[in-house]
């Protein structure tokens, strides 16, 4: 028992950050976040033992979040908080404040097939093939989803069309 305690102590310890970060994107609630991490973790917990691989315990884990939050939300669905605040604009004296804002509002309104994939490569920094395994897609829809992101976030932001240059996402 002392042995699963501390190797799901050091997952906890090494992860839950990233998970945190997820969860916060997933459900735009932080204290639904908390849960949806503390749930994960319970989870866990009770199957440390069919984690095999200690590297894959990061997709496990963002696994085992996507299926909470998708079985918290045929429950219960979210108000999402659609105001913009401000007086937070008005008193930002710097452009990348209202910025990061922007693209964030930006990325929160894509549709999940594409919000989804890019949230994982940004923040959770997977790479294609890892990103689809964890979505059950192939490689190449992960990166037709991840372009097609990027475009349709272009578009937002620049008030363009979707075919100009690259964009930086800074979260």
């Amino acid at each position: 028992m002392v042995g699963k305690q501390t190797r799901f102590e050091a997952l906890v310890y090494a992860l839950s950050n990233d998970l945190y970060r997820y969860a916060v994107w997933l459900c735009r609630d932080r204290h639904r976040a908390e849960e949806l991490v503390q749930e994960t973790f319970l989870r866990a917990w009770r199957s440390l033992d069919s984690l095999r691989d200690e590297r894959a315990a990061k997709g496990w884990l963002i696994t085992i979040l996507r299926r909470e939050h998708a079985r918290a939300y045929e429950r219960y669905r979210p108000e999402l908080d659609s105001e913009l605040n401000l007086d937070h604009l008005a008193t930002s004296t710097s452009h990348s404040d209202a910025d990061t804002l922007a693209l964030r509002r930006a990325i929160a309104e894509l549709a999940p097939q594409y919000s989804e994939p890019l949230l994982l490569q940004v923040l959770g920094g997977y790479r294609c093939d890892e990103i689809a395994e964890l979505l059950d897609l192939s490689p190449g829809a992960v990166m037709t989803r991840l372009f097609r992101a990027r475009q349709k976030l272009r578009a937002v932001l620049t008030g363009g069309d979707e075919e100009s240059g690259d964009i930086e996402l800074r979260l």
